[in-house]
């Protein structure tokens, strides 16, 4: 009888086991999940060597470690442009505006415009994998959805860059407030707020009245381009305007600064720029030059071999220059095709600036102006562009700037009158207690020189026995007195005995 319960036993304990196993293996399913994973990324891969979009992917998300330093410079609080914010609650209030814009482009009592909105409407629909495809993150919008607010937000850049043309880029009368310009042209250039510029470029010119027709390119410049350069004496000519790259409005207002400069022209640049206060207690002079292009700046010799110039065309910095600049910034640690011209000029500027001071140094040599209330807010915002980001030592188009300037930095002459410089003549009033020192240095050498040469005449006539002798006996005859000495005091006694 124990023979057929252990039986049954063990094979209920073999089935069950069985069993078991065989469902661990059926609910875990990882291996098929890995090489699934392997597949999609081969995928993907073969996507990225032989990609199906003519336009690359250029609109990005700005980096968690760049936002969290200054949150309110990617962000836009009161316009959205794009799908990056479309639909934020505190958005809204624009929504109307936009619309206002687009019915005025497409207006509907004009018969031509039909046929423009026709095409318009066949162009977004044609190229919407494209417009997708040129940003970073997925946009979870439905195809109805991403083509309407495509269309109203292009609308409204166009129209708002035809009413800035036709009312000399002053207020615009369609805009309820003055104030509402700079803030949408300060939100419009932001990264996470730009439209493909092909989309523009179309719509720019399906909806041209003008004869000749204007330019979408040189509009936009001559709208942003106050962010970055008061002086509208450097603005690009029409022709230039035309031949820059601009994937989009914030890539354009880039491509207006940079440098003019070859591939090979970026070298490796290992070390940072000494700061302002140091360089001109080295001797070099530090010059502002308003002819020259926001970056280029230049090194060179100056009265001699002794001495240099630093050559920094004007900077202006504000609230929303700064916003610009952060921008830019992003977009070129993102985008893969582009070198970081702007964010090289940047690290330059955090180098000579350490402290307050260097800021009121080249605010006095008119390199730098602001309004941001006083020196320090201007040197910690310069120093806060830059912050977690790592700078490209082999792409720098100001390597030859920095390595002159560092090795004049580290010659003997330049040395030494830093040091003496940074020792005593820091302040008009050390400077000043120097001089008085000096000065006094020299008169006391000048009695003991003349001192010394009275005493030479005067003992020239004795021998040195004699002059052994009166030196052993200083403490107790007294120091000797010369022979005109001996004469006055002679001559003196006589007459005051006489007087007597």
């Amino acid at each position: 009888m124990a023979w057929p319960k252990l039986i049954k036993f063990a094979y209920h304990r073999f089935t069950t086991r069985k069993f078991h196993g065989t469902a661990n293996r059926m609910s875990s399913n990882w291996r098929h999940l890995m090489k699934k994973e392997l597949q999609s990324g081969n995928s993907a891969k073969q996507e990225e060597s032989h990609p199906h979009h003519p336009h690359p992917v250029c609109i990005y998300r700005v980096p968690s470690n760049m936002r969290q330093v200054e949150p309110k410079a990617y962000r836009p609080n009161n316009i959205s442009i794009g799908p990056c914010h479309h639909g934020a609650p505190h958005l809204e209030n624009m929504v109307d505006l936009k619309k206002r814009f687009y019915r005025r482009l497409f207006d509907p009592t004009n018969d031509e415009n039909g046929a423009k909105l026709d095409e318009a409407f066949k162009f977004l629909e044609e190229q919407e994998s494209e417009v997708r495809g040129c940003y970073m993150e997925d946009i979870k919008l439905s195809s109805d959805e991403f083509l309407q607010m495509m269309l109203v937000d292009s609308s409204f850049v166009v129209q708002l860059l035809r009413d800035l043309s036709a009312f000399k880029f002053g207020h615009i009368p369609h805009l309820s407030s003055t104030w509402m310009l700079p803030i949408i042209r300060r939100e419009m250039i932001m990264l996470e707020n730009q439209l493909p510029m092909f989309l523009l470029s179309k719509l720019f010119e399906l909806t041209s009245t003008d004869d000749p027709p204007s330019s979408l390119k040189e509009l936009a410049l001559r709208f942003f381009y106050p962010l970055l350069q008061v002086d509208s004496n450097n603005f690009p000519e029409c022709e230039k305007v035309e031949e820059l790259r601009g994937l989009h409005f914030l890539d354009l207002l880039r491509s207006s600064i940079r440098p003019k400069l070859g591939e090979n022209l970026r070298k490796p640049q290992h070390h940072m720029i000494r700061s302002v206060t140091e360089l001109m207690e080295a001797g070099v002079k530090i010059k502002a030059d308003e002819s020259k292009q926001l970056l280029d700046i230049s090194f060179g010799k100056k009265y001699g071999f002794l001495m240099r110039e630093l050559t920094i065309p004007p900077l202006y910095i504000n609230d929303h220059r700064g916003t610009v600049f952060r921008n830019i910034v992003a977009f070129e640690n993102c985008h893969k095709d582009c070198n970081p011209d702007v964010t090289t000029y940047l690290f330059f500027f955090n180098g000579l600036i350490n402290s307050s001071d260097d800021v009121s140094l080249l605010h006095y040599k008119g390199v730098l102006n602001h309004s941001l209330g006083n020196d320090n807010t201007v040197s910690e915002l310069i120093n806060n562009i830059t912050k977690e980001i790592v700078r490209d030592k082999n792409e720098s188009y100001l390597y030859k700037v920095v390595n002159k300037a560092n090795s004049y930095f580290g010659s003997f002459y330049a040395r030494k009158r830093a040091s003496l410089v940074h020792h005593y003549l820091t302040s008009w009033v050390v400077g000043v207690s120097t001089i008085g020192a000096l000065l006094a240095l020299y008169f006391t050498f000048i009695q003991t020189v003349c001192g010394f040469a009275d005493a030479l005449k005067a003992l020239e006539n004795k021998n040195f026995g004699s002059l052994f002798v009166d030196a052993f006996c200083i403490p107790v005859r007294g120091t000797p007195t010369t022979n005109s000495e001996s004469e006055n005091s002679t001559s003196e006694d006589a007459t005051t005995k006489s007087e007597r």
